[in-house]
C-alpha cells in the first residue's frame, strides 16, 4: 500500500472532475442530473440542447437556458461549467440567487470575481481550471458562509493571495491542487497555519487522511433529517411481527385440533372396549343360566 503522501499525489494527479462526475465531491451523475437538495426546490435543468451547444454558449445565455422559465429565488444549485464568461467576469448571474447554495463555474475563463453578486447562502463553490490569480478577498464580501472551495487548476502563486481567504471563518475544504503555489517548500503547514479553520486542503487534513465522501455524508444526513425510513421500517416489522404472530395462532390451533383427535380416538377406543367387556360379561351370563336350566331339567 502506498504511504499517505503518496496516496494524496495519486488522488490529486487525476484531472479535475468536472461536476457530477465520480470524484468530484458532488457525484450523482453527470453535470445536470443531480437531484434537488430538498424536495420542493429546483437545481438547473440542462434544457434540451446538446452538451456541445452548452459549452460554446456565453454565460449569460446559459443561465436563462438553466433556469427554464423559473424564478431565481427557487434555485439551489447552479451548473455553468465551460460556458463563457465575459471578458472574464461574471455574467448574467444576479443577487436575486438568493437560495442558492451549491454554484459550479468550471472552466469558464474567469479572472475575476468583480461582478459576483451577493450569495449569502451559497456554501459550496467550485472554481477550478480557470485564471484566477488574485481578487479572493471579495469571496467573503460575496460569499460569507462558504464551506468548500475548489480553485485547482488557476494561477495562484502566493501564499499572500491565499490569506484573503481569512476572512471565511466556515471554510472547511480548500482545493488549490495544480496551481503553482503547491511548489512551495511547506506549502501545506504555511496553508494550514495562515487557515487554522481549514480541516482539508487538497482533499486531505494535517493528518494526511483523506476528506470523507461527500455523497456518504448527504445520504446519512438524509437519513438523520426525514423520518420517512425509519417509520416505514417499524411498519415492515409490525407487519412482521403481526404475520409471525398469526402463523403461531394457526400453528397452537393445529396442534390443539390434533391433541382433541387423539382424545377423542382414544374415547372411541375405550369405549369399544368397555363395550367388548360387557359383551363377554352377558354371553358368560347367559350361559351360566343355560347350565342352571340343564340341572334343573336333570333333577
Amino acid at each position: 500500500m502506498c504511504p499517505p503522501s503518496n496516496q494524496r499525489w495519486l488522488r490529486r494527479a487525476r484531472p479535475t472532475p468536472w461536476v457530477g462526475g465520480r470524484g468530484s465531491p458532488y457525484h450523482g451523475g453527470s453535470v445536470g442530473e443531480r437531484q434537488p437538495a430538498e424536495e420542493g426546490r429546483h437545481r438547473s435543468d440542462p434544457g434540451t440542447p446538446s452538451a456541445v451547444h452548452r459549452h460554446s454558449m456565453d454565460m449569460k445565455k446559459r443561465i436563462t437556458l438553466e433556469l427554464r422559465n423559473r424564478n431565481p429565488a427557487e434555485i439551489a444549485e447552479l451548473v455553468l461549467d465551460n460556458s463563457r464568461s465575459a471578458d472574464g467576469e461574471v455574467d448574467g448571474l444576479t443577487d436575486e440567487f438568493t437560495e442558492l447554495e451549491f454554484l459550479s463555474m468550471v472552466n469558464v475563463g474567469l479572472t475575476s470575481f468583480a461582478k459576483l453578486p451577493s450569495l449569502p447562502k451559497l456554501r459550496k463553490l467550485e472554481l477550478s481550471d480557470n485564471n484566477l490569480s488574485g481578487s479572493l478577498e471579495m469571496l467573503s464580501e460575496k460569499c460569507p458562509n462558504l464551506t468548500y472551495l475548489n480553485l485547482s487548476g488557476n494561477k495562484i502563486k502566493e501564499l499572500s493571495t491565499v490569506e484573503a481567504l481569512q476572512h471565511l471563518k466556515s471554510l472547511q475544504s480548500l482545493d488549490l491542487f495544480n496551481c503553482e503555489i503547491t511548489s512551495l517548500e511547506e506549502y501545506r503547514e504555511s496553508v494550514f497555519e495562515l487557515l487554522p479553520q481549514v480541516t482539508y486542503l487538497d482533499g486531505f487534513d494535517q493528518e494526511d487522511n483523506e476528506a470523507p465522501d461527500s455523497e456518504a455524508e448527504d445520504e446519512d444526513e438524509d437519513g438523520e433529517d426525514g423520518a420517512g425510513p425509519t417509520g416505514a421500517y417499524d411498519e415492515e416489522e409490525d407487519e412482521d411481527e403481526d404475520g409471525s404472530e398469526s402463523a403461531e395462532a394457526g400453528l397452537g390451533f393445529q396442534v390443539n385440533r390434533a391433541n382433541q383427535d387423539d382424545d377423542e380416538e382414544d374415547e372411541e377406543e375405550e369405549d369399544d372396549d368397555a363395550a367388548g367387556v360387557q359383551g363377554q360379561k352377558r354371553k358368560r351370563q347367559a350361559n351360566d343360566e343355560g347350565e342352571e336350566d340343564d340341572d334343573d331339567d336333570d333333577v
